[in-house]
């Protein structure tokens, strides 16, 4: 491991905003942030561009950014600390282990931000989009909220978009092009470190809103695996399973 790898993750372990596999979480964020203000998630946020800019721009609402690297989450939690944002708090675990840190209905907002794709057929169960996933994150998201993924990956928002198709979720919006229908909004201009890079070089940023208001039934996994050809693997079992 570098040198400045050590160091930032030595240094995250005195950042107040920065909570490593933090206990007894469910329920207490209220308490954390010191307000009942509305609470954002940014699922493998990085270096916490996407979490620290909407912090920015809505100061009533508190935001979470989520990741096990350390030494990325370290960016953004210094800009925040930096800046004085109180409104922005970080956890550093694995995505799998989500609903360990949230009560019912104590999110109003999903957003996963240039995720890994997971290109292999074998790997579409670690796609952050995948049912096994959003079961996780129907424990904790309120009824009413909303899923947003942004990503330049094609082939995660078509696989997305058949997933809402398929199991029957409430699409809000779908863009297939951020930046070739003009200026896109506030929110949506905000740019991660990979959107800058452009790894899939789509030269297209995609975005799908929707919501998590319907039951995701087992039986229609069969139907997806099928869709893309994904032997079942017996051995993978449900993130979602208790």
């Amino acid at each position: 491991m570098g040198k400045h790898k050590l160091e930032r993750f030595e240094a995250i372990k005195s950042f107040s905003n920065v909570l490593q596999y933090p206990p007894n979480m469910p329920g207490n964020w209220r308490n954390h942030f010191g307000n009942s203000f509305p609470v954002t998630l940014e699922l493998g946020c990085g270096r916490g561009e996407y979490t620290v800019g909407l912090a920015r721009l809505f100061p009533q609402g508190n935001f979470i950014g989520m990741d096990i690297k350390g030494n990325r989450i370290w960016k953004g939690a210094k800009t925040a600390l930096e800046e004085n944002l109180r409104n922005v708090a970080f956890v550093r675990s694995q995505i799998e282990q989500v609903a360990a840190y949230f009560g019912p209905e104590e999110v109003r907002e999903i957003w996963i931000t240039f995720p890994d794709p997971q290109l292999r057929p074998s790997k579409m169960k670690k796609r952050l989009t995948h049912p096994r996933f959003l079961r996780l994150y129907q424990q904790f998201l309120s009824k009413e909220g909303h899923v947003h993924l942004k990503t330049d990956s094609p082939d995660l928002y078509d696989f997305t978009k058949t997933v809402i198709k398929l199991y029957d979720l409430t699409l809000i919006e779908d863009v297939d092009d951020i930046h070739g229908r003009g200026k896109p909004t506030e929110i949506l201009a905000i740019k991660t470190h990979y959107e800058q890079l452009d790894i899939a070089k789509s030269e297209k940023v995609h975005y799908l809103c929707f919501k998590l208001d319907k039951d995701l039934p087992l039986a229609k996994d069969k139907e997806l695996r099928a869709l893309y050809n994904e032997e079942d693997n017996t051995a993978d079992k449900d993130v979602s399973a208790k």
